[in-house]
């Protein structure tokens, strides 16, 4: 059963990089807003029932075939949205480290030293226009790669695995920041939790091997 779960930590503990407001927002009525719309257009397609939100958009181009262009644009942009945030909160925490760990320390150097990676995500996200992610995958070769995508356009339709994402959507930062999209990316590195990019590094190389 599709259901929104909790935050794994309180709605105030990212602060004063993100504030308790625009977190119960973001959660609790953006989120939970694709998650709706995601279950309107996946509960109405009887062979997708038994798809997650994650299969969904991996298939997401063959689909285009199986439903019509306003099902098939819901499940992309809702589904997107709905699996999207659920990465987002498992990848921050009030605690942990904020460097790469485990065997993606020396994965991620394949994308230059740890400030330049940082510094490259930063300009992806920062270029991003209007509303989208920046994203770091693991591809189906097991190669890291770096991009942006605008809305809720998924790297999972792409085939590749998610391991970190920003998301650059105005409600995600507006209500501290307005229109300050670099503050908010330079806070947003401080609740980055290595342990759990690294642990979805690990869960995407089972996947390819």
């Amino acid at each position: 059963m599709l259901e929104l779960q909790p935050l794994p930590y309180a709605y105030n503990a990212l602060e004063p990089y993100i504030d308790e407001e625009t977190m119960r927002i973001h959660h609790d009525k953006h989120h939970q807003a694709y998650l709706d719309k995601f279950k309107l257009a996946w509960q109405e397609q009887h062979d997708l029932k038994k798809l997650s939100a994650e299969q969904v958009l991996w298939q997401l181009e063959e689909l285009k075939e199986k439903v019509d262009e306003k099902t098939w644009m819901a499940l992309k942009n809702h589904g997107g949205g709905f699996v999207h945030h659920n990465v987002l909160w498992e990848i921050m925490s009030p605690n942990g480290p904020r460097e790469p760990v485990g065997e993606l320390k020396e994965k991620i150097k394949d994308l230059g030293n740890f400030a330049e990676f940082k510094q490259n995500f930063t300009d992806l996200a920062l270029g991003q226009f209007g509303s989208g992610w920046a994203w770091l995958v693991l591809d189906g070769q097991g190669q890291l790669r770096t991009y942006a995508l605008p809305n809720q356009d998924s790297p999972l339709s792409f085939k590749h695995h998610i391991l970190l994402g920003v998301d650059v959507w105005e409600h995600a930062y507006y209500l501290k920041y307005q229109n300050r999209r670099a503050d908010y990316l330079t806070a947003w590195w401080n609740v980055v939790d290595f342990n759990a990019v690294e642990k979805r590094y690990q869960a995407a190389l089972a996947k390819i091997k």
